[in-house]
């Protein structure tokens, strides 16, 4: 069963100091493109989390945001740097008087100084690091699990469009067991029109015949059409199908769908490959959404 490469999973597990809640949404892309929100104080478990992320996630132009909600408020509050903030202070407090200003907040401005205020540096324990990574891991159960659910509706689409390619490709088979003839006929017409029928030499004729005739056969054609159509199926089916490979078969699809319609020389057949190419634009662009 194919994977929608749209997913969206969120989780969320907790103890009775931290509740830790994980989202993870992602888009189409070639490959896999991580972006990672992490609070300050988990930011060394970035690499294991994009670590375990490209093994589950694979492709994708993904975004996982990480939120830490403490009971204790006060347990990764920020802290000031008294040091700093004196120093601050006392530059600002004389630059002021110099300037002759005595109505300038010194202590507000003092306070908004590069690295006054920061977090506390506080080693994460391992039973949060445990919450953490719960949390991360039913987010990613629900979103793989969308992005089935996803991936059943686009195969139920692709199965639908190329099995019209081929319900189209029968309707080709039917005009063309008339094509040839009618050519035949048309061209000894033309022929015995222009130099007398008399004049024909038909040995000739049928040689050429043949050789133009065979530039317009489509025998070879339809049957790869038809045998690529039919490995699309199967390997939308296959237990570990790939959008990368489907996209390789549809492009074979376009080449034989091409070729159908520069040699038919048939305003029918045309007409009817006209439509298989905008089935197959439309399988293209579901395909860019395939995992």
């Amino acid at each position: 069963m194919i994977k929608s490469m749209t997913g969206y999973g969120t989780g969320l597990a907790e103890n009775q100091s931290v509740k830790y809640t994980v989202e993870i949404k992602s888009l189409n892309s070639k490959f896999l493109e991580l972006s990672l929100r992490l609070p300050k104080h988990v930011s060394d478990k970035e690499l294991a989390l994009r670590a375990e992320s490209g093994k589950q996630i694979e492709r994708g132009k993904v975004n996982i945001t990480v939120i830490a909600e403490y009971a204790d408020q006060t347990a990764k509050s920020s802290v000031i740097n008294e040091t700093l903030f004196n120093k601050y202070y006392t530059q600002l407090r004389e630059l002021a008087e110099k300037v002759g200003d005595k109505n300038s907040n010194l202590l507000e401005l003092a306070l908004q100084m590069p690295e006054v205020v920061g977090a506390k540096e506080e080693e994460t324990d391992e039973e949060e690091v445990k919450i953490l990574f719960q949390a991360f891991y039913k987010a990613l159960e629900q979103f793989n699990q969308f992005r089935l659910d996803e991936g059943q509706v686009l195969s139920a689409d692709l199965k639908q469009r190329v099995e019209d390619i081929m319900a189209f490709q029968t309707e080709v088979e039917k005009v063309d067991g008339d094509r040839i003839p009618l050519i035949r006929e048309r061209i000894a017409q033309y022929t015995e029109a222009a130099v007398g029928k008399e004049n024909v030499d038909m040995n000739r004729f049928e040689q050429e015949l043949i050789y133009y005739i065979d530039k317009l056969d489509i025998t070879e054609e339809k049957v790869r059409l038809r045998s690529h159509c039919s490995y699309f199926l199967e390997a939308l089916q296959s237990p570990n199908p790939s959008g990368k490979k489907l996209g390789f078969i549809s492009q074979e699809m376009g080449r034989e769908i091409n070729t159908l319609g520069s040699k038919a020389n048939n305003a029918n057949i045309q007409q009817i490959v006209v439509r298989m190419k905008e089935e197959l634009e439309k399988i293209k662009e579901q395909l860019l959404n395939v995992l």
